[in-house]
């Protein structure tokens, strides 16, 4: 019992200390999904090309740094992760629409993950008023997550614009609060 009041005031203090930084931080994604919420289908390309592009430019600095490992088997490790990444970045750019399932079922583990990690730091920052902001932002990111699972593959082309926008509005406004406390 202790120990979790040493680690809640510590982690209050470092809250404090940073809370400028988690206001702005928390307002910017706010903005950002609130602007995603709204124009879901140019949300949802503009994701699935920009990973595209990603991978794509990932895969090529790879492929380039596979050639200076030397011995054969991490050479031909590197190399063929290299070009998988490259052929991940070239089936996004030029199929988004499929592209967009898959990123989607990913943003789904993601949230998943997400809200685990903001239910735990709820309960840990439970002494504190602004604890069940943390909380309704974790329990938002799950919910997120299995609307993903059951409404697949047909809410693909929306979906992650709208769900990624509702993550960064529901983030951000669990910061701002957070950012408050006192």
């Amino acid at each position: 019992m202790t120990d979790t009041l040493m680690g809640s005031g510590l982690l209050h203090t470092r809250l404090r200390a940073s809370s400028r930084h988690l206001f702005w931080v928390g307002l910017a994604m706010a903005l950002i999904g609130i602007v995603a919420i709204v124009f879901p289908v140019v949300s949802t390309l503009a994701t699935t090309l920009f990973v595209g592009w990603m991978l794509l430019l990932a895969g090529i600095f790879l492929f380039v740094g596979s050639f200076t490992i030397h011995g054969t088997g991490p050479f031909f490790g590197a190399l063929l992760i290299s070009l998988l990444t490259v052929a991940a970045g070239v089936f996004l750019l030029f199929n988004p629409l499929a592209g967009a399932v898959a990123l989607t079922v990913m943003l789904g583990v993601l949230f998943l993950i997400q809200g685990a990690f903001e239910v735990t730091l709820a309960f840990e920052m439970r002494p504190q008023a602004a604890w069940i902001w943390m909380l309704l932002s974790g329990l938002a990111s799950i919910v997120l997550a299995l609307i993903i699972a059951f409404g697949l593959p047909a809410i693909s082309l929306i979906a992650l614009g709208i769900l990624l926008g509702i993550n960064f509005l529901s983030t951000g406004v669990g910061y701002i609060f957070v950012s408050r406390m006192r």
